[in-house]
């Protein structure tokens, strides 16, 4: 008789604390924050017709490029303009001489920034909404970007040259 009952009590103990566990998880409530910030950005920029894609990046091609499009180990050359939702520029290299240059497919920018650029083509300019998830994620990127940040970047791509791995 003591044995079903604190098999029953274990059982109601065990469900308990597996209750809490999901109730108490801190990262919803920033998930959520990060969420209801991207709604209201996209309430509050209607002009803007957002893509969203499968993976959570929302796109949006301002002006579609008539040059070659990037593929895989092509040299991409970039300028933009990162923000936060609230406007504030974090980093650009627009009004400079320098442009960003990167090898498609080669995982050294945020995801969501490398997966905007393989829907342009060049000479195009498009505007990209990165969800953390997509972006500096959790943790974000010391000083200056906190985790759970979703980011704007406005981006021009001025050039593509073919790669030379095949």
């Amino acid at each position: 008789m003591l044995r079903k009952s604190t098999q029953k009590i274990l059982s109601f103990l065990s469900v308990v604390l597996l209750v809490s566990v999901v109730a108490c998880n801190p990262a919803s409530k920033y998930e959520k924050a990060e969420k209801d910030e991207i709604d209201t950005y996209l309430g509050t920029n209607t002009n803007i017709n957002f893509n969203l894609k499968p993976s959570g990046l929302y796109y949006y091609e301002v002006l579609k490029g008539t040059g070659r499009a990037p593929v895989k180990y092509d040299t991409a050359y970039i300028k933009y303009t990162g923000k936060f939702l609230s406007g504030n520029i974090f980093d650009t290299n627009v009004g400079t001489a320098n442009t960003l240059k990167h090898i498609v497919g080669v995982d050294v920018l945020i995801s969501g920034f490398s997966e905007g650029i393989s829907y342009m083509a060049a000479g195009g300019k498009s505007i990209f909404l990165i969800p953390s998830i997509l972006g500096y994620g959790t943790y974000g990127s010391y000083p200056y970007i906190s985790g759970y940040t979703p980011l704007v970047f406005e981006v021009e791509l001025v050039e593509v040259r073919a790669g030379t791995v095949k």
